[in-house]
């Protein structure tokens, strides 16, 4: 994916967000509540979401009682979730971080307990971008956290139609989407212990997605 690309999705997501706020609505989506359901059997306190958009699901985790950094590359969205936040009585639980997927995290080493990201692994990415971006995952993520996230697949409505732009990125309407294996997903969990890879669907086409969850070995 060249830079044209990452550009004009993050003046497309901005462009979304100007015009629709909250365009997810309140109520937090599926794979959240079980991310909580994760973080919680492991003692989670302390998590991030990559991805967060304007907040429904770090607002309700939050509203949980975790301690949540949500990191996205739209200014707008990270606002509205600020303003939300405050409104919802939540703030001093929330951290907000302007974050490009395709840079380093802005979070120490072994910082947080757990992290989610629905759909943004799956974002205009290149193979080598996401593989980066499980490695700044790895890193701040404790020894024994876990990782929950959900992409779009390659048995989607969507993959091999619309603009092709390579590396199994395809764009319909505006919205580049890297469509994903299932030798990709075993890739970004060499390493690591996988929990599940669960088949499910979501909106109107419907989206077909996998909701992957996969543990930080402990230090041995």
């Amino acid at each position: 994916m060249g830079t044209d690309l990452g550009a004009s999705q993050r003046e497309h997501w901005q462009d979304v967000y100007d015009r629709n706020p909250h365009m997810y609505g309140a109520e937090p989506s599926k794979p959240a509540r079980h991310a909580l359901e994760v973080f919680t059997a492991r003692g989670a306190r302390e998590v991030l979401e990559l991805g967060s958009g304007h907040g429904r699901d770090t607002l309700w985790l939050a509203a949980q009682g975790l301690q949540v950094h949500a990191a996205d590359f739209s200014a707008t969205a990270l606002d509205q979730l600020t303003r939300t936040a405050e409104e919802q009585g939540v703030a001093v639980r929330v951290v907000t971080h302007l974050h490009d997927a395709r840079t380093p995290l802005p979070l120490a080493d072994a910082s947080v307990d757990g992290v989610f990201a629905h759909m943004l692994l799956c974002m205009a990415l290149t193979t080598t971008q996401i593989h980066a971006l499980m490695n700044e995952i790895g890193r701040v993520l404790r020894p024994g956290g876990a990782l929950v996230y959900t992409v779009r697949h390659t048995g989607d409505a969507h993959y091999e139609t619309g603009t092709s732009h390579g590396d199994d990125i395809f764009e319909h309407g505006g919205f580049a989407v890297h469509f994903f294996d299932r030798a990709l997903v075993n890739d970004l969990a060499d390493g690591w212990d996988l929990l599940g890879v669960e088949p499910f669907e979501e909106g109107e086409l419907p989206r077909r997605l996998w909701r992957i969850t996969q543990v930080k070995r402990p230090l041995r």
